[in-house]
């Protein structure tokens, strides 16, 4: 695979993407029957697919579950393009680079607790997909199971266009803004943001800075939504209205665009003859977002004892067991605590789930050091780890005033399979050797009555 990356972008053109995205503006809210047109009289009335679609566009639906699943799930929209998609040349595989896909059996499962320092900087010209590099996954992507973490760093912007049929794609930015240009418009995106690309949807990514590096989650079985609320009541958490969906923004461009498709774990190119980010209008519930994680609502103890990390879901992805997600997506957002008679960091615990850990900005409550923004940390099911000893010597002898916690933001995949590792995660450099040595010199304390 080449690397695809534009030259590096001038000041000027990075200043007119961030501004064209905020000028266009964005529709609100989750899950929600948008509709959008860059051109006025671009959506036909009173049908989806009339027999000739106004203004001489084209009338495709894309679909990301099955026609008959429930009405309640089932996620469609339908675009008005100015070619469609059907109008391409073959694919031919392409070199795969450093991205890798379920099933991951070249390396045994490891019951140990692991963490890596960031990715190092990329090589001069890395764009957004070459920079992809998987540390792991679970399931079959081939059945639509599971899920693969990947971290991302790059120094270019992409002029190739790339989509995903293997799974829907979760990017959490660390470093360096970015404007993603998706058949359904443009979203900008910060660290402290998130964004998400559906199954398939062809979508750039530009670059906001000179570098750019951050998390991404692959998605392969069903898409994400926001989790039941129960006893909680009609609100909080992530709340629906704070999801910016983008509105329709077209290139209206002729010449040679190379397109990426993953398919079944492997990359495999096209070169068209137009760009295919050509939607005009378009309308329905199946459309990328980006999110603030700043908005997120903590919920959280106004007593005693710390909350299950449960209450930090932002996004579940659910499987066919009630409450056993194929993978959550969890955010350690700003909050306060209060809880009398508690140690308030996270507790020591044993977890069903499989936990990859990544840090945005500052610090982890839990760790006193080690864990930096970039980096990560793997526990998988019922590897036991918590608090080291530092930050537990310290929680136990704190006063307990209300305390804000706003120096940090984290955030976590979680998921209900192990997590295997690729050779590539299980010897990279960036692996820290001695991570179990955080909680060394836990001491004894028991004294029998």
């Amino acid at each position: 695979m080449s690397d695809g990356g534009t030259a590096r972008a001038s000041a000027f053109e990075r200043g007119a993407a961030r501004k064209a995205a905020e000028e266009l503006g964005h529709l609100s809210g989750f899950g929600n029957e948008h509709s959008s047109e860059a051109v006025p009289g671009a959506l036909p009335e009173g049908r989806n697919s009339p027999q000739r679609a106004p203004l001489g566009l084209y009338a495709e639906q894309l679909s990301g579950t099955a026609f008959t699943e429930p009405r309640a799930h089932n996620r469609r929209s339908w675009l008005y393009r100015i070619r469609p998609s059907a109008a391409h040349p073959a694919f031919t595989r392409t070199g795969n680079g450093a991205i890798r896909s379920a099933p991951f059996q070249q390396t045994v499962p490891d019951p140990n607790r692991l963490r890596w320092s960031p990715l190092p900087a990329p090589a001069g010209g890395t764009d957004f997909l070459a920079g992809l590099w998987t540390l792991g996954g679970n399931g079959d992507v081939t059945q639509r199971s599971g899920m693969a973490v990947h971290l991302y760093h790059a120094n270019a912007s992409m002029d190739r266009v790339f989509s995903d049929a293997d799974g829907e794609l979760l990017i959490v930015p660390e470093e360096g803004g970015l404007v993603l240009r998706t058949e359904f418009g443009l979203l900008h995106v910060e660290p402290g943001h998130i964004a998400l690309i559906p199954r398939g949807v062809r979508f750039r990514v530009e670059l906001l800075d000179d570098m750019a590096r951050g998390y991404v989650c692959e998605n392969y079985g069903a898409a994400f939504r926001l989790p039941e609320l129960g006893p909680i009541g009609a609100n909080g958490l992530a709340n629906a209205r704070d999801f910016r969906a983008p509105v329709a923004a077209y290139e209206d461009v002729e010449g040679p665009v190379e397109v990426v498709n993953k398919f079944c774990g492997n990359l495999w190119s096209a070169t068209y003859d137009h760009s295919p980010l050509d939607v005009v209008a378009w309308h329905g519930n199946l459309v990328p977002y980006a999110y603030d994680l700043r908005r997120f609502n903590v919920m959280g103890t106004i007593s005693y004892d710390h909350p299950d990390p449960s209450v930090f879901t932002v996004l579940t992805a659910p499987s066919d067991t009630p409450g056993l997600a194929g993978v959550d997506f969890v955010v350690f957002a700003p909050r306060w605590l209060v809880g009398e008679d508690t140690f308030r960091p996270p507790y020591f615990h044993r977890n069903v789930m499989s936990e990859y850990m990544g840090l945005i900005e500052g610090a982890y409550d839990a760790k006193a050091e080690g864990f930096v923004p970039g980096g990560g940390s793997l526990h998988n099911m019922m590897s036991a780890h918590g608090p080291d000893r530092e930050t537990f010597e310290r929680a136990s002898a704190a006063e307990l005033r209300p305390q804000k916690i706003d120096d940090g933001l984290a955030f976590m995949f979680e998921t209900r399979w192990p997590v295997f590792l690729t050779p590539q995660a299980a010897r990279a450099e960036q692996l820290q050797p001695r991570y179990d040595d955080v909680w060394q010199g836990l001491e004894r304390h028991f004294r029998p009555m």
